[in-house]
């Protein structure tokens, strides 16, 4: 089944998108042909859209999905005359949150993404250079600076994860790769170990890291799979002395490991309010 997906909004359609891609993610078996479609802010922009969806239709032999957040009710009925299924998400949620809270909305649209907290922005740009400037180890002088410490062998999925919690949560993220001396060495670097209390390791299946080393040296030593299962092998050795939190990134996406990395920091900033003990500051 083929069923094209328009994700639309007056402003950016970040909000769309993202709710609208999980819901999606419960539907497996059909085949979306996903179509971005921000700042249809204009009754002619909204009259364009659904020519596009009507071809939609008579392409699929079906019509089109539509997940907006559109507050203009005239633009919003346009598009809801076109031939699609229309799911206006802060229609859903907005008016029985209103309710609830016996305030009425803003209706002032791109809210969730503006700079409303310029503290918060500035913070996660800060977070954003500090994550590129201490990427692959380059400044481990700057570790102590570090909410977050990230550790694995090449190619396990530190950069992306360090750049995801520095965007999403504003955390200040580094990463060490282990490397060929310390495999020689059969032990990681001091800096790690007096940095524990936020470091964490990523592991990943040796078939899995050989496709992903593969693609990036194609037929070298450094891809194959013995190599692979080595380098696993030793790491996991030096996870188990270090004592730190290991996550598995075979399967796992960037979101689910930086979400579970989010929950045992705030454990242990808890366990460390308890305790009087200090620990990273999200």
């Amino acid at each position: 089944m083929n069923r094209t997906v328009f994700f639309v909004s007056e402003s950016t359609g970040i909000t769309a998108e993202t709710l609208g891609h999980s819901l999606l993610s419960q539907f497996d078996t059909v085949n979306f042909e996903q179509v971005y479609m921000p700042y249809i802010n204009t009754e002619l922009r909204a009259q364009a859209l659904t020519q596009r969806m009507a071809e939609a239709a008579d392409r699929d032999g079906a019509r089109p999905i539509v997940f907006a957040t559109m507050l203009n009710h005239e633009i919003r009925d346009i598009l809801k005359g076109g031939n699609c299924f229309y799911v206006e998400l802060f229609e859903v949620f907005v008016g029985p949150l209103s309710a609830e809270l016996g305030v009425p909305p803003s209706l002032k649209s791109g809210q969730s993404h503006a700079i409303t907290k310029p503290s918060y922005y500035t913070k996660r740009i800060e977070a954003i250079n500090f994550a590129m400037a201490n990427d692959d180890g380059i400044r481990p002088d700057n570790f102590h600076r570090a909410d977050v410490v990230l550790t694995g062998v090449s190619r396990s999925g530190k950069t992306p994860t360090c750049l995801y919690l520095a965007m999403h949560y504003g955390l200040r993220s580094a990463n060490y790769p282990i490397t060929e001396e310390d495999f020689e060495r059969g032990d990681l670097p001091q800096l790690l170990y007096d940095c524990r209390h936020k470091l964490f390791a990523l592991t990943i299946e040796p078939q899995r890291l050989q496709l992903i080393r593969e693609e990036r040296r194609p037929g070298s030593g450094y891809a194959s799979l013995k190599r692979c299962q080595d380098d696993i092998k030793q790491a996991q050795k030096m996870y188990k002395r270090l004592q730190v939190p290991v996550l598995n990134t075979t399967t796992q996406s960037i979101e689910e490991i930086s979400s579970q990395i989010i929950k045992m920091l705030k454990d242990n900033l808890d366990g460390g309010a308890a305790s009087g003990g200090k620990t990273a500051v999200i």
